[in-house]
C-alpha cells in the first residue's frame, strides 16, 4: 500500500478545555451566540422536514393548523388571521429551536472529535514485520500498529507487547499520564490518546465506525439519539390527548351555529393548539438530549438513552469498596505500644523503618509520626535501608548494629525468635483487635525487642456516609462489594453507612446478587473495570465500566466513565433522576396551564350568546379576538421561557418519591395554573394599549 502523509492530531486536551465535550458544555454560556445562530437555522431546516415533524404528533398538528390558517389568511386577509398564523408558525419554530439548541451544544464537540479521527495516522505492521503508514480510518479489527513516544494511538485496542506512559487528557481531561501495559486489566487503550514514552504494539479491537470516538460522536449528536421507552410512552399519551381534543374542538362549530355564535376555522385551530399539550410536546425531545449532554459534562459515555433513564429508576447500587467507598490506600491511623513500650517509641522506630518506603502506606507512617510527636529531622549516620520483599514480608533500616523492622505479624514474630528475643504476651490481643476493626496491623521491632503495632486503616472517603444516607432517603439500597474477609468488610460497611455488603466477592457471587435483586423487581447499577467484572456489568441494568479497564468490561457495560472514578455511579443515578424529574415537572406544567386557557377562550367565545359564562371570564379580557390571540401568544412564548429549564434540568434534591411528587404538584402544577392567568391578562392589556383591533 502506498504510504499516506497526514498531519497527526494534537492530543493536548483536544476534547476538553474550550473545544472538548467537557469544556464546551461547561465553558460556553447556555445561550452562546454561535449556538443560537446555528440553532435558528437548524430549526428552519427541521420545520421544512415533514418526516421529522411527523415524529412529534403534537407539533405536527400545530404545523398542519398553521398551514390551514395561512391558506385562510390568503383567502380572507385580516390582522387577526395573519396574527394567529404568524404566532402558530412561531410556535412550531420555537419547538424545533429548543431541540436544535440541545443538539447544537453537542455538534461543536462532534466536529472536534471528527477532526481528531480523520487527521490521525497509524503505523500498521505488515505480516513480514515491516511498517506502512495509513490513515486511522483505514484500520480494521485485528490489525496491529506500532506506537512510540509522541504518536497518537489511532484506534481502540489492546497492548500485546510493551509498556508505555499514555496521556489520556484528550479523552478524559485528566492531565496526569497513566501506565498501560500488555496483559492484565490495564492493557486497553483508546483511540486519540497519546503515547509519552517507550514503545507498544497494539492490536485493534474496534470495527471501523464503532470506535470509542465514533460512539462519542453518536452520543453528543442529539439528532442520532433514539427515544427511550418512557419518552415513547409519553409521546403516545400526548398524541392520545391531542386526538381527544380534536373532536371536542370540531364539535364547537355546529354548537356555535346552533347557539347563534359564529366561530371561524382560524379560531377553532387556535383553540385546538391552546388546548393540546403543546408546551411539553415542544420541549420533550430537548429534555432528553439535554439529559444526555449533562452526562457528557460529567465525562460519562452512555451507549443509549435507555441506560440514562434506567439510572433514574435504580433501586440497588453495587459499589466496590476500594476507590469508591474508601480512598483505596491504607493509611496509618495510630501507634500502639506493647510490652511496656510507649506510643512514641513505636512511632520513632516506625518512622525510621519507613523513610525509604515510597508506598502510600509508608509515607502515611512518616507523616503520622510527624503529626503526633513532631518527629522530623533524623540524623541517620551510617545506615542501610532494607526493602520489602515477598519472602520476608518485612522492610526496615539497619543503623549500625541496630536493626529496625516492620511487617506482617507472623513474619516479625518469626524474625524476633530468630534474633533470640521473645514475643510480648499482649501482642496477639492488639493484633486481633486491630484486625477485628477492619484494619491492617504492622508489627514494629527493634532488634530482638517488639515495640508495638501500627494500625493501617482503609480510610472511608469524606462525605460518603452522607451520600449513602441521601440514597437511602430516595429509596435506593447500597451494597458494598469487596474481596475482604467478612469481619473486615463488616467494619468498613458500618463506618461507611452502606445498607449491606458482599464479602469475599467473586464474579459468580456478584452475578447471584444482581439476579437476586432483579428477581425482586429492582433495577441494579454497578461499576467495574476488570474482565472478571464483565458478566456482572452485562447483567446489571446500569453497568458503568471504567475507561482504564479492559475492553471486555467496556463492551459489557452500557456506560463508560472516562475519568475512571467509581464514585461517579452516584452522579449517574442523580443525572438519571434529574432527567425523569425534569420531564415530569414540565409535563405537569404543560397540562396544568391548559386549564387557564379554557377560562381565557371559552367564556370569551360564548359569553355573548350565554351571558352566564361571563362569570367564568375571571381575567376580564377585552374581546373574544383579544382572548384568542393572547392565549396563542402566551402558548408560543411559554415554550421560549422554558427552554433554559429544559436544557439545564430541574434542580435535583435527594428526597423520597412522595416528596418529589408533592413538590412537583405544588410548584409546576399550581404554577402551571396561575402563570397563564397572569400573562394572558398582561398580553391582553398590551394588545389593547397597541390598539391591535
Amino acid at each position: 500500500m502506498t504510504d499516506v502523509t497526514v498531519t497527526p492530531a494534537s492530543s493536548g486536551g483536544a476534547l476538553h478545555g474550550k473545544e472538548g465535550p467537557h469544556g464546551v458544555a461547561q465553558a460556553r454560556r447556555l445561550f452562546d451566540p454561535e449556538i443560537l445562530g446555528h440553532a435558528a437555522v437548524d430549526a428552519l431546516r427541521k420545520v421544512a422536514d415533514l418526516r421529522a415533524q411527523a415524529k412529534n404528533p403534537v407539533m405536527f398538528v400545530v404545523l398542519i393548523g398553521t398551514v390551514v390558517t395561512f391558506i385562510e389568511a390568503i383567502a380572507h386577509p385580516g390582522i387577526f388571521t395573519w396574527s394567529i398564523t404568524i404566532w402558530l408558525a412561531l410556535t412550531v419554530w420555537f419547538a424545533n429551536f429548543a431541540e436544535a439548541m440541545a443538539e447544537g451544544r453537542g455538534k461543536a464537540q462532534a466536529d472536534t472529535l471528527r477532526q481528531m479521527r480523520s487527521a490521525t495516522e497509524a503505523r500498521r505492521l505488515r505480516p513480514d514485520g515491516s511498517e506502512e503508514r495509513v490513515l486511522a480510518s483505514a484500520l480494521v479489527k485485528g490489525d496491529t500498529v506500532v506506537c512510540e513516544a509522541g504518536d497518537v494511538i489511532p484506534s481502540d485496542g489492546e497492548i500485546i507487547e510493551g509498556v508505555a506512559s499514555v496521556d489520556e487528557s484528550a479523552v478524559t481531561g485528566e492531565s496526569a499520564p497513566v501506565i498501560r501495559e500488555s496483559g492484565g486489566d490495564r492493557s486497553a487503550v483508546t483511540g486519540g490518546t497519546k503515547v509519552l514514552s517507550d514503545r507498544i504494539v497494539v492490536r485493534i479491537t474496534a470495527e471501523p465506525g464503532k470506535t470509542f470516538i465514533d460512539r462519542m460522536i453518536g452520543l453528543v449528536e442529539g439528532a442520532n439519539r433514539h427515544k427511550t421507552p418512557n419518552e415513547i410512552a409519553l409521546t403516545i399519551l400526548l398524541a392520545v390527548l391531542t386526538i381527544v381534543f380534536l373532536p371536542v374542538v370540531v364539535s364547537l362549530q355546529p354548537f356555535g351555529q346552533f347557539s347563534g355564535a359564529t366561530i371561524s376555522v382560524v379560531v377553532l385551530i387556535a383553540l385546538l393548539v391552546c388546548l393540546i399539550p403543546t408546551t411539553i410536546g415542544a420541549l420533550l425531545s430537548a429534555i432528553g438530549i439535554a439529559g444526555m449532554d449533562r452526562l457528557v459534562q460529567r465525562n460519562v459515555l452512555a451507549m443509549s438513552g435507555r441506560a440514562v433513564e434506567a439510572a433514574g429508576d435504580v433501586q440497588t447500587l453495587l459499589l466496590d469498596k476500594t476507590g469508591t467507598i474508601t480512598l483505596g490506600n491504607r493509611m496509618a491511623s495510630r501507634f500502639v505500644g506493647v510490652g511496656g513500650h510507649s506510643e512514641q517509641e513505636v512511632a520513632d522506630a516506625a518512622q525510621l523503618a519507613s523513610l525509604s518506603d515510597e508506598t502510600p502506606e509508608g509515607r502515611s507512617i512518616v507523616v503520622l509520626a510527624k503529626e503526633r510527636f513532631d518527629i522530623r529531622q533524623r540524623d541517620l549516620g551510617q545506615h542501610t535501608f532494607v526493602p520489602f520483599s515477598a519472602s520476608t514480608r518485612m522492610s526496615g533500616i539497619d543503623l549500625g548494629s541496630r536493626q529496625i523492622r516492620k511487617g506482617a505479624g507472623e513474619a516479625v514474630k518469626t524474625w524476633i525468635v530468630e534474633q533470640g528475643g521473645s514475643v510480648p504476651a499482649d501482642l496477639d490481643a492488639v493484633v486481633e483487635d486491630i484486625s477485628r476493626a477492619g484494619s491492617t496491623p504492622l508489627v514494629v521491632a527493634d532488634g530482638a525487642d517488639v515495640l508495638g503495632v501500627i494500625e493501617l486503616k482503609d480510610v472511608v472517603k469524606q462525605g460518603i456516609r452522607e451520600k449513602f444516607a441521601e440514597m437511602r432517603g430516595m429509596g435506593i439500597r447500597t451494597v458494598m462489594i469487596t474481596g475482604d474477609n467478612p469481619l473486615t468488610a463488616a467494619a468498613i460497611a458500618q463506618e461507611a453507612g452502606v445498607d449491606d455488603f458482599l464479602a469475599e466477592a467473586t464474579p459468580e457471587t456478584k452475578m447471584e446478587l444482581i439476579r437476586a435483586e432483579q428477581s425482586g423487581g429492582k433495577l441494579v447499577a454497578m461499576t467495574g473495570d476488570g474482565t472478571n467484572d464483565a458478566p456482572a456489568l452485562a447483567q446489571a441494568d446500569v453497568g458503568v465500566a471504567m475507561n482504564t479497564g479492559t475492553t471486555a468490561a467496556k463492551e459489557a457495560g452500557n456506560m463508560v466513565d472516562l475519568d475512571s472514578n467509581p464514585t461517579k455511579l452516584i452522579d449517574v443515578v442523580e443525572i438519571g433522576k434529574q432527567l425523569l424529574i425534569t420531564r415530569g415537572s414540565l409535563t405537569t406544567f404543560s397540562i396544568a396551564n391548559d386549564v387557564a386557557k379554557y377560562f381565557a377562550i371559552i367564556p370569551a367565545l360564548f359569553a355573548a350568546t350565554y351571558p352566564q359564562l361571563d362569570s367564568l371570564n375571571v381575567m376580564r379580557l377585552h374581546s373574544p379576538a383579544d382572548a384568542v390571540l393572547s392565549a396563542v401568544i402566551f402558548n408560543a412564548l411559554v415554550i421560549v421561557a422554558l427552554i433554559p429549564l429544559a436544557l439545564r434540568g430541574v434542580k435535583f434534591r435527594p428526597s423520597s418519591a412522595a416528596s418529589i411528587l408533592r413538590r412537583n404538584v405544588f410548584i409546576y402544577g399550581l404554577g402551571g395554573i396561575i402563570t397563564p392567568f397572569i400573562f394572558i391578562k398582561l398580553i391582553d392589556m398590551i394588545l389593547v394599549a397597541l390598539h391591535a383591533y
